[in-house]
């Protein structure tokens, strides 16, 4: 860091953040809405970006400023917050939208992890981008996708799924609605109801599929419980767990090849009142086999015919 540099960041009023105890001037930012990416519970998670950002941004809003006030105090960042969530999102979201709107550089976090991901950010978002504002994310940490590294799980496909209903019938509707995604499910869940979650789940997705109860995520008492469903819903029926809690659950088995002799019936079946590429086609969308290897099978049997 130059003698300049240094002046700078220890100037009355400057607008910097600090690393080791030492002063750095944040640069200026462009008027835009920056998503900035907080920690979700090691305040060592934050990135050298999102610390110029809160710090150097014209208006900083969060959802709990009490909050944001202790990762803020902790980087050495004199920024004020203001509240914005969903209790005052119409007002709020319009002075920022405002101050947007008057060439000001506003910085958006939540409580913790990204913003806009099951967050009232996400209208504040929507609405910049249609008044023609630059949006600008500025990535971090984010439980979800913690939760999926860490859960031993595949990750080559996944879908994040929010919190579920609260209501049994709602949930269980959900979780039906979801069991033959080919991908791995991720959820946020409150620990008075991961018990309740997990029998529902099993129910409807099979004992056997495997999950990961990943709770306190980069706090000190992190936790992943790996298993079966049906062992997951049994651990935890009884149990009285606390803080923050994210459910990922592996993708459904692959459905069994159909039998040779039942996908000839098939064929011989379609073919009798359809022509033979749509006979193919036809039966490729009820047994998941290629079109191309059906087409030609339908040909060897009518040659055989």
């Amino acid at each position: 860091m130059t003698t300049e540099e240094k002046n700078a960041a220890a100037a009355p009023g400057a607008k910097r953040y600090r690393l080791n105890d030492t002063p750095i001037a944040a640069r200026p930012l462009e008027p835009a809405l920056y998503l900035v990416a907080t920690p979700i519970g090691n305040l060592g998670d934050i990135t050298i970006r999102a610390l110029e950002t809160l710090a150097g941004a014209d208006v900083l809003a969060c959802e709990d400023t009490r909050v944001t006030r202790v990762l803020l105090d902790r980087y050495g960042i004199e920024n004020r917050p203001y509240a914005y969530h969903e209790h005052n999102a119409d007002e709020a979201g319009a002075r920022l939208l405002a101050a947007l709107e008057a060439g000001k550089s506003v910085a958006l976090v939540s409580d913790a992890g990204t913003p806009l991901v099951s967050d009232p950010g996400y209208r504040l978002g929507q609405l910049a981008i249609e008044a023609g504002h630059r949006v600008v994310p500025i990535p971090g940490a984010s439980a979800p996708l913690a939760a999926l590294v860490g859960s031993g799980l595949p990750n080559d496909a996944f879908l994040f799924a929010g919190f579920l209903p609260t209501k049994d019938k709602a949930k269980r509707d959900r979780l039906r609605e979801l069991s033959k995604v080919p991908a791995t499910l991720i959820f946020f869940e409150s620990p008075h109801r991961i018990g309740d979650t997990l029998t529902a789940a099993a129910d409807e997705l099979g004992n056997d599929r495997p999950a990961s109860v990943c709770r306190e995520l980069t706090k000190t008492f992190e936790e992943f419980r790996r298993g079966p469903l049906g062992d997951l819903a049994q651990d935890y029926a009884e149990k009285t767990v606390k803080g923050e809690i994210v459910l990922v659950i592996g993708p459904p088995a692959p459905d069994a090849a159909p039998d040779a002799a039942d996908v000839d019936s098939l064929l011989a079946e379609l073919s009798a009142t359809m022509p033979t590429a749509k006979a193919a086609t036809e039966a490729a969308r009820l047994t998941g086999l290629p079109r191309k290897d059906l087409y030609q099978r339908l040909l060897e049997l009518k040659g055989a015919a």
